[in-house]
């Protein structure tokens, strides 16, 4: 771990012990978590299937979907099995699926997913409308397009449009027309500081002129994405990173700027409160309100969501009308 990496870290988990528990737990590989796709198989029915070949377990009783496999596996067996080739489930980690959790799309609504690929929130997203609705997923690389395609694809999703385009640019487009989002999941690109045990190499790539960069494209990209939600409409931001940066900074760029709301949520996973301050600076107090998930206080990556809602109708500038 980089020295100025650990000293972040530090100052987020200030206490001694907690600390030893997040950098224990990082080096170690992630759990075996999927998801079933309720569009094609029921949860109990590919509890069934699996039960005949592994341990699995259902841990949240309220989200019967989320699976663990709960022993060592070999590499590559749980994209080799039978049930994930006919597109029965999505290999997801946990803290990946409380963004569409978040977002609880309903039959009917009209949806939009703005960094889409893999697809993994997507298709999640998909289940949750029962295939109704309709919901636009985008990516900017064809090599994206191309895997978010697939797995759109394999899981039977039948009420998604694909786009191409740069966020920044498709939201600028959308703005302008009448139509305006149900909902929007914005999950940003980012630095990835959540997901050292599935991605080790992260600890060598960290970079803070790369936190500060994505601040800036985060904040953009939320400014225009809120430009074509709906007046109580609903926007899930979330990212795979710890930095506040990138998380709490964002959010509070939200709160100063726009007619939002940050929304209390409740998840399955244990989460702690956003941080209202960090490196001199002060946010508003409602960003107490965001999730920070923690490796150690889940046996999972680390993840950071936030849900707002759009209370008024937004001038090119930002303000109230």
């Amino acid at each position: 771990m980089k020295p100025l990496f650990e000293e972040r870290l530090r100052k987020l988990m200030p206490n001694e012990e907690d600390f030893q528990a997040f950098d224990k737990i990082v080096h170690t590989g992630p759990r075996n978590f999927i998801r079933c796709n309720t569009l094609k198989i029921s949860p109990e029915e590919l509890m069934r299937r699996l039960k005949e070949k592994w341990d699995v377990i259902q841990p949240y009783s309220e989200y019967p979907e989320i699976i663990l496999i709960n022993q060592d596996l070999l590499p590559g067996e749980l994209g080799n099995s039978r049930e994930h080739i006919l597109g029965y489930y999505y290999v997801q980690e946990v803290c990946s699926m409380m963004s569409a959790l978040a977002l609880n799309a309903q039959r009917g609504d009209f949806v939009l997913d703005l960094c889409a690929s893999p697809g993994s929130k997507t298709t999640q997203i998909a289940s949750s409308m029962q295939n109704s609705g309709t919901l636009i997923a985008n990516d900017l690389k064809m090599d994206r397009i191309a895997i978010l395609a697939s797995n759109l694809e394999k899981a039977s999703v039948t009420n998604s449009v694909v786009t191409r385009n740069d966020a920044i640019q498709l939201c600028s487009k959308l703005s302008k027309s009448e139509f305006k989002f149900d909902k929007i999941l914005l999950d940003a690109p980012c630095s990835g500081e959540g997901t050292l045990r599935s991605s080790p190499k992260t600890f060598l790539m960290w970079n803070p002129k790369m936190i500060d960069k994505l601040s800036r494209q985060q904040k953009k990209m939320l400014a225009y994405a809120l430009k074509c939600l709906k007046v109580g409409g609903t926007l899930v931001y979330s990212t795979c990173t710890h930095a506040p940066e990138e998380n709490e900074s964002v959010m509070d760029f939200a709160l100063k700027n726009f007619p939002v709301k940050i929304e209390e949520i409740k998840l399955p996973l244990k989460t702690r409160h956003g941080i209202i301050e960090w490196n001199n600076e002060v946010y508003d107090k409602d960003v107490a309100k965001a999730h920070r998930i923690y490796p150690q206080d889940n046996d999972s990556e680390g993840f950071f969501l936030c849900k707002m809602t759009l209370l008024d109708e937004i001038k090119d500038k930002g303000e109230r009308k």
